[in-house]
């Protein structure tokens, strides 16, 4: 039997496919049923992750397990065969468990030097054992791979080539701005209670936020980690249901989303929802933005209002009554926009007047100050604005800013200038929805913008050196496993000499009856020393021979030498392959 790996990654296919892909718990659960009852497979593991996903098997016909793993991934991930095929790749024995070294260290990952990824093999495992799909072969992999990525963390400075997923998104957020200060005094929401989620919720914690929201389907879990996070003192933590989601996004300056929903969980109109509730905290509230009442300002913008041009503010167009000339404002056939200046005060409310207008999508006429009394140099305005130019200047000028201010911190959206949302979508598949990069104010990351930025992310100078410790994990893997392939026919040459033993002794016993117990088990003791001296050196040496490249014909010149019953040999390894089972289940 051969290991043998069949999938697709991040390196392989585009996001869109993996995305499509992508296997929820009942689906991964489905595959490994069918793989072990499919003919060229005896036992089997599924490591899916959002950037990934690969059957791992022992099968005895390597072209036909790779037919069978490539119609099963198909037809599991809902992806065509014809569609699929062209991304998936194929590792087989050493170059397999390569492979999974690799992976298990984070040289495979879309964050270099990512840990996370040994809690993923680890579920891989724990999932393969719960369902009986990992035997002997697969619980020796996988553990091995577990122990290889932790001795890549601890023997190398392979983290600081890379980090988790989550803090490489985050600082895709933050575009440039040291991640700390940017996360600093920000409410955040976690969409998920999941390992990832917990793992974006304590990563956020860590970075200062001031305010966490837990959401998840299941309150429990949410409410778990809301407390835990709360009980280290970092952040004031507090969980949702769902259903209060777009209440809270409302209140967000930014949120993470993993779950394993395979629908969208944010559409591009709830967020666009959410962005017109925004809470902006400090900012001024909107009745703090209009004209003073009564003023020559809120007076045209009534007039505006009565001709359909902006929504009627209070008041009303009543309130023009007595302006004179006020027909030639912004009135049908007013002409263009043009300058409005000239000396004395009445230009100067004219311009502050215009500038309002403008925003408002008002056109006022050129020379619209005619249409006030006094509108001559020097001459007294009528409407009481004398003493309060300056101030309807400042309101008007500081009206047309405030809307794009943007908090400490913000974001640039691209093309969409100051992002009051930012969020990070790392489920797969999506949980947020892609058009809602288009919305103004909002910057989104996920899987495929996160995998384009990575390919310009630098690698560590130790990236070399867990390289190493990948290939002399290896070779050592591959050599316990050839020596392990040998153990069963051993094994079973031993018992058959114990039975030569034993039958010879029953035939002595037979032959002289006068023997007491005392000379009987030295007999037996003799007997047994001889044959055991005999086999010693060439079962160990079998056992070193067979360790090396090519070793695995040893065993079946062993089987032959000594006429060995291929049953015997079999079913010494089904009861090996049982008790490793059973001794590997609660290691994970």
């Amino acid at each position: 039997m051969s290991l043998l790996v069949v999938g697709l990654s991040h390196r392989s296919a585009p996001v869109s496919v993996l995305e499509r892909a992508s296997l929820p718990t009942d689906a991964r659960i489905k595959l490994l049923q069918d793989t072990l009852a499919a003919e060229p497979a005896t036992e089997a593991a599924v490591l899916a992750t959002c950037n990934r996903i690969e059957l791992y098997a022992d099968v005895d016909k390597f072209h036909a397990g790779v037919a069978e793993l490539s119609t099963l991934l198909a037809q599991h991930s809902g992806v065509g065969l014809e569609e699929l095929t062209p991304y998936l790749y194929v590792h087989y024995e050493d170059r397999a468990v390569h492979h999974l070294f690799s992976v298990a260290c984070g040289l495979d990952s879309m964050v270099v030097g990512e840990g996370q990824i040994l809690g993923q093999i680890k579920d891989a495992l724990a999932l393969g054992q719960e369902l009986h799909t990992a035997g002997r072969l697969i619980n020796d992999l996988f553990q091995q791979a577990l122990r290889v990525g932790k001795r890549a963390h601890s023997e190398t400075g392979i983290d600081r080539a890379g980090q988790s997923l989550v803090t490489f998104g985050l600082e895709q957020l933050a575009v440039g701005v040291p991640v700390e200060e940017w996360a600093a005094d920000k409410r955040a929401l976690v969409i998920g209670a999941g390992s990832m989620s917990s793992l974006a919720a304590t990563t956020l914690a860590r970075l200062g936020v001031r305010e966490l929201v837990v959401a998840n389907r299941t309150m429990e879990r949410a409410e778990r980690l809301a407390a835990a996070l709360s009980e280290s003192g970092t952040v004031e933590a507090r969980a949702v249901s769902m259903s209060d989601v777009p209440a809270e996004l409302a209140l967000a300056d930014v949120a993470v989303s993993c779950t394993g929903a395979t629908g969208l969980v944010l559409t591009a109109e709830a967020v666009a929802a959410a962005l017109a509730e925004h809470v902006v905290p400090g900012a001024s509230s909107a009745a703090d933005l209009r004209a003073p009442e009564g003023s020559v300002v809120a007076r045209l913008a009534a007039l505006a209002a009565r001709d359909g041009r902006v929504a009627e503010l209070p008041g009303g167009a009543d309130d023009l009554a007595g302006l004179p000339g006020v027909d030639r404002v912004g009135g049908p056939g007013a002409p263009a926009q043009g300058d409005s200046g000239s000396a004395g005060a009445a230009p100067a409310g004219g311009g502050a007047a215009g500038a309002v207008a403008d925003s408002a999508g008002v056109n006022v006429a050129q020379g619209a100050e005619d249409a006030l009394p006094g509108g001559a140099a020097g001459a007294e305005c009528p409407v009481g604005l004398d003493d309060s130019l300056t101030q309807h200047g400042a309101w008007a000028t500081g009206g047309s800013r405030l809307p794009r201010k943007a908090r400490t911190g913000a974001l640039t959206a691209p093309g969409n200038g100051p992002a009051r949302l930012a969020l990070l979508d790392l489920a797969m598949p999506r949980d947020i929805d892609a058009a809602a990069h288009r919305l103004a104010g909002v910057r989104l990351v996920d899987i495929e913008s996160l995998a384009e930025a990575s390919a310009d992310a630098p690698m560590a100078a130790d990236v070399d050196q867990v390289r190493s410790i990948v290939s002399d994990e290896v070779a050592a893997f591959g050599a316990a496993q050839r020596a392990a392939h040998i153990t069963p026919t051993v094994i079973a040459l031993r018992t058959m000499a114990a039975d030569v033993v034993a039958g010879e002794m029953a035939r002595l016993e037979g032959r002289l009856t006068g023997l007491d117990e005392k000379q009987r088990a030295e007999i037996t003791q003799t007997v047994r020393r001889v044959v055991d001296k005999l086999l010693h050196a060439p079962t160990v040496r079998v056992k070193q021979l067979a360790g090396e490249p090519g070793g695995a014909g040893y065993a079946d010149a062993l089987r032959t030498l000594f006429d060995l019953d291929p049953e015997a040999v079999a079913s010494v390894s089904r009861a090996d392959l049982n008790d490793a089972d059973v001794k590997n289940r609660g290691r994970v």
